[in-house]
């Protein structure tokens, strides 16, 4: 009988810590400790941090000007996602923000990331702030030696982060899931006061 009560206790218990929330494809990260604050410049030359883009939603990726592969790929898949979104595309702000400001100055930031979408934000800081930003979010980057000093590559972390219209951290989408981002901006979108 004591153990029928303590499974029944544990299944109550379980039942009521579930999540009433919406239900998400990438993973759910809605209450982590990180991914709050974010402060640097865009490329036009402005002061930007997360709190300014209340009431929207905000996808943050990390990045660099001169990635093969990863970057251009997300930039163009997120440009693909909010055309299909209509009108509701203007309830989302992608940012991407460089961990090479070495070579990414502001004016290669102002050609590269507006090509993608004009409403696309590159953003930048010295290495401190660079480091901080990144650890924020708990991103990895290193810097890969090339054949020339200028010629290095940069190991990164490939996903995206995705913070609701209330300034919250939600979602840590992984790369290559474009259908997924897309659902689950939906959701959120639907889902946002």
């Amino acid at each position: 009988m004591k153990q029928f009560l303590a499974a029944t206790a544990l299944l109550l218990t379980l039942q009521a810590c579930g999540s009433s929330g919406p239900s998400f494809l990438n993973t759910d990260v809605t209450g982590a400790d990180y991914g709050k604050e974010l402060s640097l410049t865009d490329h036009t030359g402005k002061p930007r941090t997360l709190a300014e883009f209340r009431g929207k939603i905000v996808v943050v990726f990390f990045g660099y000007t001169r990635c093969p592969d990863v970057c251009p790929t997300t930039l163009s898949e997120m440009k693909m996602i909010l055309d299909k979104l209509g009108e509701d595309r203007k309830k989302i702000q992608v940012l991407f923000v460089t961990i090479d400001p070495e070579r990414d100055t502001p004016e290669l930031l102002a050609k590269y990331v507006p090509a993608f979408d004009p409403s696309f934000l590159g953003l930048y800081g010295d290495e401190a702030a660079t480091i901080k930003a990144a650890k924020e979010f708990k991103v990895f980057f290193q810097k890969v030696p090339g054949k020339t000093p200028d010629s290095y590559t940069m190991d990164h972390t490939a996903a995206s982060y995705i913070i609701d219209t209330q300034g919250r951290l939600r979602l840590f989408a992984r790369y290559g899931q474009p259908d997924s981002i897309a659902t689950d901006l939906q959701t959120l979108l639907s889902t946002s006061n």
